[in-house]
């Protein structure tokens, strides 16, 4: 568990070395660097570590976890358990827009890491462009998004010994300059920070935009607490990963403080020309894993966002028959491999996109913060001092990095926040759209109590078999079922209403999978509930449950297919309207969503209008 926390949880903060110092240091001309300015550097990057990382994910926001899942997502479910009104809608919109920006860390993260890493070329052939290290970059990043659809289970297999060796030798190339220059161990002195930022005052604030560099992947520990727990990510960090990463980093401090031009790339320029090659090849390696870390989590959360109902209906394929969570899925990933060839293209540089990662992760780290604090609050019951004592000052840090990072809007920090805006905007749009589409749904439809009260004195005739009506509330006749008496006046003899819910759980619990209630003879009401983690399978879940005695080869399966017009004062604004409609065009239809067999399968056609 140990290995394989360090290979999928780690591998977006143990590859920051390659860029986070050496972005700090662009601020300095290499002549003029002082050795206090370094000290300084190294303390602000050391606490930083100490304290988002150590103190504010590991120690307090991995508590909250939902049923033993973590995320962003997982967290504002939690949130939201103990908020009503107001409140409730104010969380789910921090909840969406935190997931806006983790879509764009899912972009950013790829590119600038494979071009740090590429760019080490550069440090070995001077001569190299930067052309040329756009172009490796670019093929590095096309082969990963090729490899998705078939899974990680192979290739992560080698991810946690792979990230063991990366952070074994990023750790013993900082030691042996530690060991030749002692004395900058002395960073880890706050006092030096504190100097630091009083001496240079508002450029001391611009440069925290790039001391956050180091922490991006904190998030992380985080939001993949599900599928290692707590204990093997805390050890992990603690013993392993904080210590190299902090060797690493004094390391090339003092690399830099030997020789101030090594500023210009002091992660490879701390390496001996003999091993510069091999470590291009395994920072290469170590920032594929942790691409494929975030990509991976974006598979995750796009998942979430579909069974909470904050973005249609996509096709998710499972890669292992083993391994619940290697899912795929084809939408999400093209928009992504778009998007990181997008970016690399415009900013051709690490540094040039240090600023657009740096405000997708803290934005992100904001929207968990306000969440967590929340939590503490409401479910933990801590005392309001203690929460804003604790909570606030996490809060006060992270603003600190999130302001730097927004002085270079027009820099790169716009990239973040226009995605962010993009997503939101999808997702409450979706989310907008399907709730006016139940309203006029539900203004038309027919009391299910009363078609069970006239069915018996009504003319239709019963034919055998089961049918299977799907619908999204069991209140009212299925729209898919009044079509079928008006144009086949016929009614099978049993009749399963079935809706499918979502909880605010990741998994349902056997005992809470389903719901059975007998509305008539032969006819029933069936809840199937699953968890924001799980892809539900209908026709498996209603075999599942035996006071149903359910024969799938005499089941036929009633689905409505939708389609919208517009009403005379159309409810939506022309932008929402036509980005709803074009979601919904291209939304997966609801047999293959709920892996219905699709020869079993009527669909009916329902006009809507929104």
């Amino acid at each position: 568990m140990l290995i394989g926390a360090l290979g999928v949880v780690y591998g977006d903060i143990g590859t920051s070395p390659l860029y986070a110092l050496q972005t700090c240091l662009g601020y300095f001309n290499a002549q003029s660097l002082a050795r206090a300015d370094i000290f300084g550097l190294l303390s602000l990057i050391f606490w930083a570590l100490i304290i988002t990382v150590t103190l504010k994910y590991v120690t307090f926001v991995m508590r909250a976890d939902n049923n033993g899942e973590g995320g962003i997502l997982a967290l504002t479910a939690l949130a939201q358990t103990a908020a009503s009104g107001r409140a409730r809608v104010a969380l789910g919109l921090i909840g969406i827009i935190g997931a806006g920006l983790f879509f764009g860390d899912g972009m950013i993260t790829p590119a600038i890491s494979v071009l740090s890493a590429i760019s080490g070329l550069q440090v070995v052939w001077p001569a190299l462009s930067t052309h040329l290290v756009e172009l490796a970059s670019l093929v590095v990043v096309a082969g990963l998004f090729m490899a998705q659809r078939r899974g990680t289970g192979t290739i992560g297999s080698a991810f946690g010994p792979v990230m063991v060796l990366w952070f074994l030798t990023i750790g013993i190339l900082g030691l042996t300059h530690i060991m030749a220059d002692p004395g900058v161990l002395a960073g880890i002195n706050p006092a030096y920070g504190v100097s630091f930022m009083v001496r240079h005052k508002y450029a001391g604030f611009v440069i925290l935009g790039a001391v956050v560099l180091a922490v991006t992947g904190a998030e992380a520990l985080y939001a993949d607490m599900g599928h290692f727990g707590r204990a093997p990510i805390r050890l992990a960090w603690t013993w392993f990963v904080l210590p190299a990463l902090t060797l690493n980093y004094f390391g090339q401090g003092a690399v830099v403080l030997a020789n101030p031009a090594a500023a210009a790339n002091p992660f490879f320029m701390s390496a001996p020309a003999a091993l510069q090659i091999p470590l291009v090849v395994l920072s290469t390696l170590a920032t594929i894993i942790a691409s494929q870390s975030v990509i991976s989590g974006a598979y995750s959360m796009g998942r979430q966002c579909i069974q909470l109902g904050l973005l249609p209906r996509m096709e998710v394929r499972h890669t292992s028959v083993t391994a619940e969570g290697q899912i795929y899925l084809p939408q999400i990933n093209w928009l992504l491999a778009l998007g990181v060839m997008a970016l690399i293209l415009t900013f051709q540089t690490s540094n040039n996109l240090a600023w657009a990662y740096g405000i997708a992760v803290t934005g992100t780290f904001v929207c968990t913060n306000i969440l967590a604090m929340f939590v503490y609050r409401r479910l933990f019951a801590w005392p309001a001092s203690l929460t804003a004592l604790v909570f606030g000052g996490f809060l006060v840090v992270d603003l600190a990095f999130f302001g730097a990072n927004a002085l270079k809007f027009f820099e790169g920090g716009w990239v973040p926040l226009g995605m962010g805006l993009l997503v939101a905007t999808l997702m409450t749009t979706w989310q907008r759209g399907r709730g006016l589409i139940y309203a006029r749904w539900a203004q038309d439809a027919m009391s299910l109590s009363l078609f069970i009260n006239r069915l018996p004195y009504s003319r239709v005739l019963r034919c055998a078999g089961t049918a299977v009506f799907m619908t999204g509330n069991l209140d009212y006749v299925p729209g898919a079922l009044l079509h079928n008496l008006k144009h086949n006046k016929v009614l099978h003899e049993r009749v399963l209403f079935v809706t499918v819910r979502t909880l605010e759980i990741p998994h349902a619990a056997p005992g809470r999978r389903h719901e059975v209630k007998e509305a008539a003879p032969g006819m029933y009401q069936v809840t199937l509930n699953f968890g924001f983690m799980e892809s539900p399978n209908v026709p498996d879940t209603l075999e599942a449950i035996p006071e149903l005695a359910f024969d799938p080869m005499s089941t036929s399966y009633f689905v409505g297919r939708e389609s919208y017009v517009m009403t005379t004062v159309p409810k939506l604004r022309f932008i929402r309207r036509w980005l709803f409609l074009r979601m919904a065009r291209n939304a997966l239809s609801a047999t293959e969503f709920f892996q219905i067999p699709s020869d079993r399968v009527v669909e009916l056609g329902v006009r809507i209008a929104i």
